[in-house]
């Protein structure tokens, strides 16, 4: 997917052939040097590359042939880069399970032999024999990654493996032709051809279990891409047959047909036919809605009983599901604060084992006695065995993505990592009224005229005309009710200098007269005042928590008219239950203070602020910040918007406007509020899971390095096998990632 601002390109590429954490850091600093390239970062866990580049100078090929000098691959293929990846994985995964099973075949006996049967004939010769194919045939990847590496001066964890199984090999080649070396200064001529083998073997069974491991972490990914058919039914031949097409070939503007129980494949507008179709995977809500003619339908939404013809409008990656797809591909890709500490440990690490392990030989040298080659060899071979940064590099992607596809499935869209770290730790949470608290769906309720015909039409098509020019949604309300009585606007040309003004109302002139819609704080600035009976009238409806619009005209005020919009029947629950994990809720309106209290009371909220502008909503974010405090923004129009991106953590509703989508970092599909307690609890289950991986993986380093650097010799004699070190290695990244797992079977 990419984005393009300008000649500058932000691009997302799959990237191939990475086996551990100091790859992906290995591939990040290759991209940055390139002329052009002003952002990389490469996500382990997804395998995949965000590159920001300036499109005149720099080319997707010639990013690629950067990145395959030093071992790995792009995919830069637009149509099907996905598939590409997903193909090359699954192609990857079973070479991968094939040179395992035949690796750990052969290290069988090899080992049995070196354990157990070392006074056999020809014992070491059988062994090497056998190890041979083992590390340099089935372990090939690793000698050929690490010198793509050297040549460009950097190192990875097969550098490790290759330096390891490639000493100890060369050692037991020497001792196994050249034993009487040895045996001159009265020394055993030990081997360590087991050794080499089994760490080939082991580590190369990690990677699978690994390989294994990190493809459920993505498992919420494929479901949301499953929800996409593979096939539409195309009408043809003015609507005298259908036939069946691939869903790549339809295009905006076609005819297509629904049938019962089928999936609808793309965005578009029913042209005939009813039916009703269960939206809940996109929605969150689980009731079932009617879809008749002009109303609009949804890819990946599920058709019930009968049939329908629709015109496709979204097609392809601006459908609503492909969008939803594309936002949870970028979170799962993108990387949380922490992980750019833990990039920069990866990248110094393997150099700095390669330098604890030549200091490891070196010490065994100076004051390991008689054996002091052979020990201080092994210990050496077994500090780059065992010291393997993947761990470290797993720890915080694997339990983003699994977070990240977690929120998925509970109705929440996460954009990035950052905002999923941060969440947890939110105490403020400011929420917009309209379309928050409430339903959205304003409705009017009553009208009053002061003109002396009860309810003068002309003056009620110069409403209606003023309102359609509107995007609020309380002028919607008034457009609903116009249009309902059967009142017909005038030509939109006769108005002139129409004004929106924002967080107030609208005015236009018309024949010559000002007219103005819009609250009272509006009128009060074109010195327009409500009489005491008015005023009487607009207190009453505002303390049953209505909405009052005021119309005037040349001055003077020709109706008011009061407008419900209920509260959601879940929004109190929400607030209670946030307000009881110590949060601080805020509500912020642009509407009166008697139905800003109104609707703060049933919905428990205590602080609350009216006739709040667009800009003031953002500076009474930037002010509880000011005071130390963590906020989170939940809105769902345009006014939110500058709020919103003033936020620590920003989230949109769903059913809100697309820019307060495109600035939230969360969108909640579902209208219910009860989603952003959940969303905090996940942020705190993630943010835990990443801590205790970030934990163990230090650990296990921080523990395992000494040990097989042999510094329990001079103690108890204790010399940690290579063998043993290459499971132990293996089996951290395991670890790391099925802990991360587990935040798929918890509950928030």
């Amino acid at each position: 997917m990419a984005t393009t601002t300008g000649h500058i390109t932000k691009e997302t590429f799959p990237v191939l052939e990475m086996s551990c954490a100091a790859c992906a850091v290995s591939v990040a600093s290759m991209l940055q040097s390139v002329p052009g390239v002003t952002d990389a970062s490469v996500n382990y866990a997804d395998q995949t590359a965000r590159v920001t580049y300036d499109s005149d100078n720099v080319t997707p090929e010639g990013l690629r042939n950067v990145i395959r000098g030093i071992g790995y691959d792009l995919v830069i293929d637009t149509h099907n880069r996905e598939q590409v990846q997903e193909q090359a994985q699954l192609d990857h995964y079973n070479s991968l399970k094939k040179r395992t099973i035949a690796s750990l075949i052969l290290s069988a006996p090899v080992v049995l032999i070196g354990m157990f049967f070392m006074d056999i004939p020809y014992a070491n010769w059988i062994m090497l024999v056998l190890s041979t194919p083992v590390i340099f045939y089935l372990g090939r990847q690793f000698f050929l990654n690490a010198w793509k590496q050297a040549r460009h001066r950097k190192a990875n964890m097969d550098t490790l493996v290759a330096l390891s199984t490639g000493i100890a090999w060369i050692f037991s080649v020497f001792n196994t032709v050249y034993p009487e070396y040895w045996h001159a200064r009265g020394l055993h001529a030990h081997v360590y051809f087991e050794a080499a083998a089994v760490v080939v073997a082991f580590i190369s069974l990690g990677r699978l279990l690994e390989e294994k491991a990190k493809s459920n972490t993505s498992a919420a990914l494929k479901k949301l891409m499953g929800l996409q058919p593979a096939t539409a039914f195309i009408v043809v031949n003015n609507g005298a047959e259908t036939k069946e097409i691939p869903l790549s070939e339809v295009q905006a503007g076609d005819l297509l047909l629904v049938k019962p129980g089928a999936r609808i494949p793309v965005d578009g507008q029913v042209q005939s036919g009813s039916s009703w179709v269960d939206e809940s995977m996109i929605t969150g809500e689980p009731v079932p809605v009617l879809k008749e003619k002009g109303t609009a339908v949804f890819a990946g939404t599920i058709n019930q009983q009968g049939s329908f013809h629709f015109k496709a409008e979204k097609v392809g990656a601006d459908t609503v599901l492909a969008q939803i797809i594309r936002m949870v591909r970028e979170a799962q890709g993108s990387k949380a604060p922490v992980q750019q500490l833990v990039d920069k440990i990866a990248g110094i690490f393997v150099p700095v084992v390669i330098g604890i392990a030549i200091l490891t030989f070196g010490i065994w040298m100076l004051a390991g006695g008689e054996n002091a080659f052979t020990h201080g060899l092994l210990s050496a071979v077994t500090v780059l065995v065992i010291a393997c940064p993947c761990a470290l590099g797993l720890a915080t992607p694997t339990a983003i993505m699994v977070g990240v596809g977690k929120g998925a499935e509970n109705n929440m869209l996460i954009r990035d990592a950052e905002s999923l770290e941060l969440a947890h730790k939110v105490n403020a949470l400011v929420l917009d009224k309209t379309g928050t608290i409430t339903e959205g769906k304003p409705m009017v309720t009553d009208s009053y005229w002061l003109s002396a015909s009860d309810e003068p039409e002309e003056l009620q098509r110069i409403l209606l005309t003023i309102e359609q020019q509107s995007e609020h949604p309380l002028a919607a309300a008034i457009v609903k009710e116009l249009q309902g009585r059967g009142v017909v606007s005038l030509p939109g040309a006769s108005f002139t200098a129409v004004e929106s003004i924002s967080g107030k109302g609208i005015q236009a002139r018309y024949q010559g007269v000002q007219y103005l819609a819009g609250n009272l704080a509006l009128l009060a600035a074109n010195g327009i005042q409500a009489d005491d009976v008015l005023l009487k009238k607009i207190a009453e409806w505002q303390s049953a928590a209505r909405t009052v619009i005021a119309f005037a005209g040349d001055g003077e005020i020709l109706a008011i008219i009061a407008i419900e919009d209920k509260i959601k029947a879940t929004s109190a629950a929400a607030v209670k239950a946030l307000q009881q994990r110590g949060i601080t809720v805020y509500m912020l309106t642009g509407d009166n203070e008697h139905t800003a209290a109104a609707v703060a009371g049933q919905a428990g909220i205590t602080h609350y602020k009216a006739g709040v502008l667009p800009a003031e909503k953002a500076a009474f974010v930037q002010s509880l910040q000011e005071q130390g405090k963590v906020v989170a923004m939940a809105g769902d129009g345009i006014n939110d918007s500058h709020a919103l991106a003033q936020a620590d953590v920003s989230i949109a509703m769903g059913k809100g406007t697309d820019i307060a989508m495109d600035v939230a970092k969360m969108t909640l599909i579902t209208s219910d509020l009860n989603v952003i307690p959940k969303a905090l609890q996940l942020s705190r289950k993630t943010v835990h899971t990443i801590r205790q991986n970030l934990f163990w993986a230090f650990i296990y380093n921080i523990i395992g390095i000494p040990l097989a650097a042999g510094v329990l010799f001079p103690v108890n004699g204790f010399l940690l096998n290579p063998m043993i070190a290459g499971a132990a290695m293996a089996l951290s990244s395991v670890s790391v990632v099925s802990n991360s797992l587990r935040l798929k079977w918890s509950k928030i």
